[in-house]
């Protein structure tokens, strides 16, 4: 039976059309869970341990997250930043493992479970609550840890280091041990940042700003037996501190004048005088006599409510010398309490002044204050002070202000500055950590100023402002819910505290945990160690606790040089780490309490390089909350467009300064995400049959450097270049730029659109198909290995598909290495002068109009020189038209092949069209493939 006409011209079938099991939809949010579960079931992590042993070691110390709640929008940011890091460097063939951590002590565990405890807490012994503590901090190590690994990220989550671990807190212990050792540790009465809701005392890095209303006074001191003036006048914002005020600074080179005012001779500084008076819209008279500061210096004055000092002393009640008094506000007499302020207790401490808190825990007067403000609370006895002034007639105005003062950061509450006694780091004080005696604030300020890089370079001079300006460290907490600082108490009240005595009870902790400090005995806790005539049964214990950032900024030693040193990198020479990477606030934080231990303990800091990220705001700059309306649940956006998606998002972020999230952006993340994923799809679908190893690798003599395939390699060896040091540089962002516009450009826009009709029309084994494949096939595995450490699922299934190997893995490899294809340079001619040329084909379709560009030939001018270098068949495909040809005309000429006869299978009018054997019009090519 004869076939029809129809049946004879059916080419459809004969065509190469692409095949893959790599779907285009992803089906991210069902496909991920099990890619990680099969990397589990892999052990893809251990095998990479393996696999590296010996090679470049890179050391990445993971910042503990606290242990609190689920994981939000900022934990996306930094832990899928950290992985970019790990996994990039396992793929350029670098040892880096990971040790995840978590911070599990601290108040907000404890005050979280004071609050579920209730009224029951107060009749449980320090170590039950404890107890509780550590159930609710194992419960979001827990989930947290469940959530970040659904973020795809790889990590040790099998041993990952708790501070709340016996083997962690003896590693606190040794850091501690190694501060007394070298005389930084001291205990004094001081003030320092207390809170009042939770009763501890609080370091600068656990403060946050907000606006909070209060009242500022202007408050009029008799001088007693003044020469030529009767009162002096001083400002404070904080009129709760005026029970402890104990004396008057003033600069002593300011100019002070002498103003008549209510029948009385007043003294402020010349500078402020017009704008105090202007306080109760009165004009300011001439000074009846001007001084300086100096001058003022002795003179005595009446506390104006309290009749005797409640402290004894010859300079309180007296006008005092400071340099930090400024002429900005106030009235240049600055009210001094040094119980109650860092630059008055330093001025007290000059002077002999007490150091005088009347404040109790709770934040209520003690009985050493008049009878009228006992037990009163500090933050109401504003009102009753203002009212005793005004009734004495001390008071010279008052007004309600809001300015920025400090909370406590995480129960929001205003803290106070309140002098009681604490442990502290010396950070001024002289030590033997580093080869000269610098102090650790010198030695902090020499190596952050060079011998440690920070990216962006601008967290240098943040870090180092910081450091400048930072007090003493106040290392002790008044909580039950920590590791406790290992002081004992003798009769006489003095502390036993030294290194010796500290790695005594260390060696406990690191056997029984830091839970020993309250069932075990001063003697048993110091079996290790021994003191002549020292009787350990009349010991004790005391009552503190570590502030969190020592133990997290112990991480160093108690995780890379103590219970975790097993984990770390085959090849490390340092146990120190190459990087710390956390958002911009740890340079008060954790970055600078690791450091500054760190000197003191080793004479170097424990980081090579300190990366930083900004924080998570709305379109408006607004900061993302719960409280604030505009929070992104990061389980809402996992199942609204899966990991690496987000990941993705997370890649393409400048995240140098706070970073705009919204919905719209993960849609714009997902769009590119897709583009990505086609492109790999086409890339795979057109490899459907071919054998990599009979075709063999790429190189010089298989892909000539002319061909098209030629300029594809190497334009993706400048890419695997590029990207490999975006990677070492942190560079995220130009790396996934890079290899999005490999994919959308270089590939789709460019070859692949080029390479389809060869593809889809050349017979199966067709030289030219075959080189073509065999690039595609270099560049599919290659992109599948820059892409792994920012779409680690898709990379992955990329990969397995491309290899057909269920037991492939592509995170167990490294990049490929260069293809030895050297890309004719006069490629760059070609593809400056193509955008051109597409231009004309574009005006020529229009003017003529011509729908079709298979419809066209060109003719191009070839002022470089080009013809005979480059296949015209390849120029055409380029340019998608039928033929391409070089003439001597100044101008692109757009030919229309209408006229000619057209290819039944691919289209292509190139002038070899005829009717063959089978009854279809084919060209050459085409009758080859389907062999008429």
């Amino acid at each position: 039976m004869s076939e029809t006409p129809a049946e004879k011209r059916d080419y459809k079938k004969t065509l190469n059309l692409p095949k893959t099991s790599f779907p285009m939809k992803a089906n991210l949010v069902q496909n991920e869970p099990a890619s990680f579960k099969r990397w589990e079931r892999l052990g893809v992590y251990e095998k990479l341990r393996e696999g590296r042993k010996g090679a470049a070691s890179f050391v990445f110390h993971d910042g503990p997250p606290y242990a609190n709640g689920d994981i939000h929008l900022g934990h996306l940011l930094n832990k899928v930043l950290k992985d970019l890091v790990v996994r990039s460097r396992s793929v350029l063939g670098e040892d880096c493992p990971f040790t995840p951590g978590w911070d599990c002590h601290g108040l907000p565990i404890e005050h979280k479970v004071m609050q579920e405890l209730g009224g029951k807490a107060k009749e449980m012994e320090p170590i039950a609550i404890r107890r509780k503590c550590k159930s609710y901090a194992e419960k979001f190590v827990k989930l947290q840890s469940k959530q970040m690994q659904r973020l795809l990220t790889l990590a040790d989550y099998k041993d990952p280091y708790l501070t709340m671990l016996p083997r962690y807190e003896a590693g606190v212990l040794e850091v501690f041990a190694g501060l007394v050792e070298r005389g930084l540790v001291y205990r004094d009465l001081k003030p320092v940042h207390w809170s009042l809701e939770n009763q501890t005392a609080l370091a600068e890095a656990e403060l946050e700003y907000y606006e909070k209303e209060d009242t500022s006074v202007y408050v009029r001191f008799d001088v007693v037996g003044g020469d030529g003036f009767d009162q002096v006048m001083i400002w404070t914002t904080t009129p709760w501190t005026l029970p402890a005020n104990l004396a008057v600074a003033v600069h002593p080179r300011a100019e002070y004048g002498v103003y008549e005012l209510d029948g009385k001779r007043v003294v402020l500084a010349v500078e402020l005088a017009g704008r105090v008076f202007g306080q109760r819209g009165s004009e300011v008279g001439g000074a009846l006599k001007v001084c300086k500061g100096v001058d003022l210096v002795g003179t005595r004055y009446q506390h104006p409510f309290i009749e005797n000092p409640p402290v004894s002393g010859d300079a309180v009640y007296s006008v005092l010398s400071a340099d930090y008094v400024t002429m900005e506000d106030g009235t240049g007499l600055v009210h001094t309490a040094p119980g109650h302020g860092a630059e008055d207790y330093q001025t007290g401490l000059r002077e002999g002044l007490p150091v005088y808190c009347p404040v109790q825990g709770g934040g209520t007067y003690d009985d050493t204050v008049p009878e009228w403000l006992r037990g009163q609370h500090v933050f109401k006895a504003n009102a009753a002070v203002v009212d005793r002034l005004r009734e004495s007639g001390h008071l010279f105005h008052d007004e309600r202000f809001m300015h920025s003062y400090p909370h406590d950061w995480r129960g929001k509450t205003p803290v106070i500055f309140r002098a009681t006694e604490q442990w502290f780091v010396g950070v001024d004080l002289n030590h033997e950590g580093a080869k000269d005696t610098k102090s650790l604030r010198e030695a902090a300020l020499s190596v952050t100023a060079d011998g440690v890089d920070f990216v962006p370079e601008w967290g240098r001079n943040r870090m180092r402002g910081m450091l400048e300006g930072r007090p003493d460290w106040c290392v002790s907490r008044q909580r039950s819910w920590g590791v406790p600082i290992p002081a004992f108490y003798r009769e006489d009240g003095s502390a036993l505290l030294n290194a010796e005595s500290v790695r005594a009870v260390g060696a406990v902790f690191g056997e029984k945990g830091s839970d020993a400090w309250f069932y075990m005995s001063p003697e048993e806790l110091l079996t290790g160690y021994e003191e002549t005539g020292l009787d350990k049964s009349k010991l004790i214990k005391g009552r503190d606790t570590f502030d969190v950032w020592f133990e997290s900024g112990s991480s160093w030693q108690a995780v890379l040089r103590g219970g975790w040193t097993d984990k770390q990198a085959s090849g490390a020479s340092e146990n120190l780490a190459d990087l710390y990477l956390e958002g911009s606030d740890q340079h008060r934080g954790w970055f600078q309490h690791s450091l500054l231990p760190a000197l003191a303990n080793t004479g170097r800091p424990p980081f090579k390089t300190v990366v930083t990220h900004g924080f998570m705001v709305d379109r408006q700059g607004k900061k993302l909350s719960k409280s604030g309306g505009n929070a992104i649940a990061v389980e809402a956006l996992l199942k609204d467009y899966g990991a690496d998606v987000c990941r993705w998002w997370v890649a393409s972020l400048n995240p140098e300064n706070d970073i705009k999230a919204d919905g719209e952006l993960f849609k714009l993340a997902g769009e590119a995400y897709r583009k990505v994923r086609n492109t790999l799809r086409f890339l795979l679908g057109n490899l459907a049959g071919f054998d990599a190893g009979v075709a063999g690798p790429v190189d010089a003599e298989n892909t000539p450097g002319d061909s098209l395939e030629g300029w594809l390699l190497g334009r993706f060896d400048a890419l695997s270049e590029r990207v490999a040091a975006g990677y070492r540089a942190f560079k995220f962002r130009a790396v996934s730029r890079d290899l999005f516009d490999f994919c959308n450009d270089t590939l789709s826009a460019v070859y692949l659109a080029a390479v389809k009709d060869r593809l889809y029309c050349d017979a199966t084994d067709s030289e030219r198909r075959v080189r073509c494949q065999r690039a595609m096939f270099h560049v599919a595995d290659g992109l599948t290995r820059l892409l792994a450490p920012i779409l680690p699922h898709t990379a992955d299934e990329a990969a397995r598909a491309l290899h057909g190997d269920e037991g492939f893995c592509v995170h167990l490899e490294t990049l490929l290495p260069a293809s030895g294809v050297v890309a004719d340079q006069r490629w760059d001619a070609v593809m400056l002068q193509r955008a051109g040329w597409l231009q004309a084909l574009e005006t020529g379709r229009a003017e003529q109009g011509i729908d079709n560009p298979m419809d066209c030939g060109l003719v191009v001018p070839d002022p470089e020189g080009l013809s005979g270098v480059f296949a015209l068949d390849d120029l055409a495909d380029l340019c998608g038209v039928s033929r391409f040809a070089w003439g001597d005309a100044a101008e692109v000429e757009v030919q229309d092949l209408r006229e000619e006869p057209r290819c039944e299978r691919s289209w292509k009018r190139d002038g070899t069209v005829k009717a063959r054997g089978d009854g279809g019009m084919l060209s050459e090519r085409d009758a080859l493939a389907v062999g008429v």
